[in-house]
């Protein structure tokens, strides 16, 4: 925590009080980061958003290689918070944010998931919906706790939520990609949602491939006639979907030439340019 050990916490700090913060969960792979600058890019952006200064990158750099020291498999949890700043919801002029880095070994399995793909379902609990924190990894993920409590059977590894008007986000935590055959469609992230960054990896690929991939609004009845799904984020990659609630994919009809540089792509250990 801001640069030393730490195992206690101020309990005046208005990340514990209001979610007032941001947090990156990135993937190590072979004790170096993935995609380390595009998580950075998008805690800028959020920072930006919600008025918190951050450190200089190096700083972050340096911080995490600390917390990362012999981890081969794992992963790293960067959170900044507004800090202490007194009772009450108006924020601290100046702010004072707290950084706050943890490292974690890797769940196994994921990777056998990449392969054979995993079982998802519907969730009840409805996708908070503001258009002034979508896209941004805040601190408040309510929503999103509820709805992963809505199931314990360790064979379902997601599931996917609406907005209040029905309209598929995406994941409790990952994002989502429809293929129809020629065409992959994954919901906006301007009202809801979190803008992955690998869902940007795969727009960036889809792209190279010559992939037409359309940023819209996904109801349910796309979902029941869709040819295949997969769901991405850092710690998994890609998940391809074999299964949800009563619909089972056929996991050969998924572009796999697509998914496999993505996956490349995802887990490329490395700091960057």
């Amino acid at each position: 925590m801001d640069g030393h050990p730490q195992r206690s916490f101020p309990v005046e700090d208005r990340g514990l009080g209001y979610g007032d913060g941001l947090f990156e969960t990135i993937r190590i792979r072979h004790g170096m980061p993935c995609l380390w600058e595009q998580h950075l890019e998008r805690l800028g952006r959020g920072a930006d958003r919600l008025g918190l200064p951050l450190p200089s990158a190096a700083t972050l750099r340096d911080e995490a290689t600390r917390s990362i020291a012999g981890l081969d498999d794992g992963l790293l949890k960067l959170i900044i918070t507004r800090g202490v700043g007194g009772r009450g919801y108006r924020p601290p002029a100046p702010p004072q944010p707290r950084r706050i880095l943890m490292s974690y070994a890797l769940t196994e399995g994921d990777d056998v998931s990449a392969i054979s793909g995993i079982s998802a379902r519907y969730c009840e609990t409805p996708a908070s919906v503001n258009p002034y924190l979508a896209g941004i990894k805040h601190l408040n993920r309510l929503d999103a706790v509820l709805a992963r409590a809505e199931w314990s059977d360790p064979r379902i590894a997601e599931g996917l939520m609406r907005e209040p008007g029905g309209s598929i986000v995406g994941g409790t935590m990952t994002n989502l990609f429809v293929w129809d055959g020629t065409e992959l469609v994954t919901p906006p992230v301007n009202q809801s949602g979190i803008a992955g960054t690998v869902r940007a990896v795969v727009l960036e690929h889809a792209a190279r491939l010559g992939m037409a991939c359309v940023e819209r609004p996904v109801r349910a009845l796309e979902m029941d006639r869709a040819t295949g799904l997969f769901l991405t984020n850092a710690r998994i990659g890609v998940w391809p979907v074999r299964r949800l609630d009563g619909r089972v994919f056929d996991l050969d009809c998924l572009p796999y030439d697509l998914l496999t540089s993505v996956r490349q792509a995802a887990l490329r250990p490395g700091w960057g340019a």
